[in-house]
């Protein structure tokens, strides 16, 4: 299982990439790669993309730690899912450093990506959306290299020190609650609670929303964060005894989903109750999954299987021509970044080739004579003997652009009739060969 967590780098980058290139953490450097900047040069290159970009903010980049589970992966594999990562989560678009730690029981990965794009200058902009898809792009690829992922949920809510203590009964929040229902049978009254509580060395504040303090506790807690049925109106409806707890209305669920195998569910064995809802539930999902067949026109089961191949091989294609797009466009970022910088400072390398006092003019100029030689030992990689058209260069990445928003919407749609004819299959299985269903599930 890999964990992930990020924050800004606001000072000191080079002192942050020089640590996670330290060589006794990422034996010897081998655990160490980059991208779109040299390992040595990435905070002046980092530099460079900011200034290009006219960026004067406080993030001069981001570092993100994805953590390993002792023993799950070896550190050729663990850098191999980090450079996955890095390449799904910035899209080849930020230079980044990335280096697998050792040191430690469990292998690491750091990753420092710049806070401005190379390709279009645009900020990196961090908030929980795009943290929940760095972790769910996490465990999706640790998934496919047969790794442990967080199981969803598991991750949400309360702090792990809050949990513990609510499950003890230590917090304060489960303390309050717990006072408020005990008093409620007793009391006549808002006002009586109120004292009551007093009496149990609450100190109180009221104001818009009504809350309290414990001996020792540090802030007030408003009584409406500890949930529905603590507001000040719900508490008085409940002393009344005419509280009605408020539900969500559900929405018809259209999804056809798989039926529920009776005869080796162990809940439906133990739970009437639930046994029935499992009947229920089953015979609308085969009402469902027949409907579907019949809408989609599909009357054998060799139609179906025939369907599904046909939908697996679309989607195939599809995610193999999104991969190849993504890798040109990759390549031409590089390109364009590359080409640019080089033909930007050739005149101060050029005046710096012809200078009579090379040191001198190296002093003033440090970081661009860098950058050039950096750009250069680049292309020369690439092995680009003759500096491209940069016009023709990034109008064939807006094409490509273009092409690999189509191509994604084509896997979307594949990808999910994939997920619905596999349903339907599973369903129509169960019911036409219910033994040799519940075997297969059982291998698995």
């Amino acid at each position: 299982m890999a964990v992930t967590k990020t924050h800004p780098i606001k000072s000191t980058l080079k002192a942050a990439i020089d640590y996670i290139l330290n060589p006794e953490k990422t034996d010897g450097k081998l655990l160490a790669s980059s991208f779109g900047c040299g390992l040595e040069t990435a905070d002046i290159e980092f530099a460079w993309t900011r200034e290009a970009a006219g960026d004067r903010g406080t993030h001069l980049g981001r570092h993100l730690i994805q953590s390993f589970a002792v023993g799950e992966t070896t550190p050729e594999e663990a850098h191999k899912i980090g450079m996955e990562l890095a390449g799904a989560v910035l899209g080849g678009k930020y230079e980044f450093v990335l280096t697998t730690h050792v040191d430690k029981d469990h292998l690491h990965n750091h990753l420092i990506f710049n806070a401005v794009s190379f390709v279009d200058y645009k900020k990196y902009h961090s908030n929980k959306q795009s943290y929940h898809f760095i972790r769910r792009t996490s465990d999706r690829i640790c998934k496919e290299h047969g790794l442990s992922v967080v199981v969803p949920g598991q991750d949400k809510g309360k702090s792990y020190a809050e949990y513990t203590a609510e499950k003890q009964g230590t917090s304060y929040k489960a303390k309050l609650k717990t006072a408020i229902d005990t008093l409620i049978p007793q009391v006549k009254d808002f006002d009586e609670l109120l004292r009551r509580l007093q009496e149990m060395g609450y100190e109180i504040k009221q104001g818009k929303y009504i809350s309290f303090r414990a001996a020792g506790q540090e802030r007030f807690t408003r009584t409406k964060t500890l949930g529905a049925a603590y507001t000040e109106e719900a508490i008085k409806e409940r002393i009344k005894g005419v509280y009605v707890a408020k539900t969500k209305t559900l929405r018809e669920d259209k999804k056809i989903r798989l039926v529920v195998d009776l005869e080796n569910s162990i809940k439906a064995q133990q739970s009437a109750g639930y046994e029935r809802w499992a009947k229920i539930h089953n015979l609308k999902q085969a009402a469902k999954s027949m409907n579907f067949l019949t809408e989609n026109k599909i009357e054998y089961y060799s139609d179906l299987e025939s369907k599904i191949a046909d939908i697996m091989t679309a989607h195939d294609a599809a995610a193999k021509a999104v991969k190849e797009v993504e890798q040109r466009m990759s390549d031409l970022s590089l390109l364009i970044k590359h080409t640019t910088t080089y033909r930007q400072l050739k005149p101060i390398y050029d005046e710096y080739r012809k200078s009579p006092d090379k040191e001198k003019y190296q002093r003033g100029h440090e970081s661009e004579i860098i950058l050039f030689e950096a750009a250069a030992r680049a292309l020369k990689e690439m092995q680009i003997k003759k500096l491209p058209d940069l016009a023709a260069l990034r109008k064939e990445y807006r094409s490509l652009n273009d092409r690999k928003t189509k191509l994604y919407e084509d896997y979307r749609q594949a990808k999910k009739q994939m997920q619905e004819y596999g349903v339907v299959k599973k369903n129509v299985d169960s019911i036409l060969y219910p033994s040799q269903s519940r075997a297969r599930e059982q291998e698995r």
